[in-house]
């Protein structure tokens, strides 16, 4: 086979550092763009972002020219330098250390963007780490709550 064919969906999952609700207007909207502009510039389509107040979202097309681990490092770098840009009540900004990454089946694309673009209505019922324990159960993930949340 000559040609390397690639077509990974993945739902990108992130915190700020210690949950802090950094992340209103008007920067939710600028962030949301610039997030995905930094997806996109890495050849990761973006095809929606968002969020709440302490976490985003990302559903993209992972590139076959870059490991995941190297996205989630750019995009939360340079969205972190850049948010610092934004305002004094920024300058305490960080993202969380870790993050999770999760495929998306193509029949599910439709449903996860709508998950995303329901956000703030979604956290007006129940928190990001009920969240997001919600999604390691849905996955089979592992994981030791003690190492979960910084």
């Amino acid at each position: 086979m000559g040609q390397s064919l690639v077509q990974n969906y993945i739902h990108l999952v992130f915190s700020t550092k210690h949950r802090q609700p950094f992340i209103h207007p008007p920067v939710e909207q600028e962030l949301h763009s610039y997030l995905g502009g930094i997806c996109n510039k890495l050849e990761c389509q973006a095809i929606k972002v968002g969020g709440y107040i302490d976490h985003i979202h990302i559903l993209c097309k992972l590139s076959k020219k870059i490991a995941l681990m190297k996205l989630v490092e750019e995009v939360k770098s340079h969205s972190s330098k850049w948010i610092k840009t934004k305002g004094d009540d920024y300058h305490t900004f960080y993202w969380q250390d870790g993050y999770g990454a999760f495929s998306v089946n193509p029949s599910q694309v439709d449903t996860v963007i709508a998950y995303i673009a329901n956000q703030h209505e979604h956290h007006s019922k129940k928190s990001f780490q009920d969240e997001y324990r919600a999604f390691l159960k849905k996955y089979a993930v592992d994981y030791d709550e003690r190492y979960v949340w910084d």
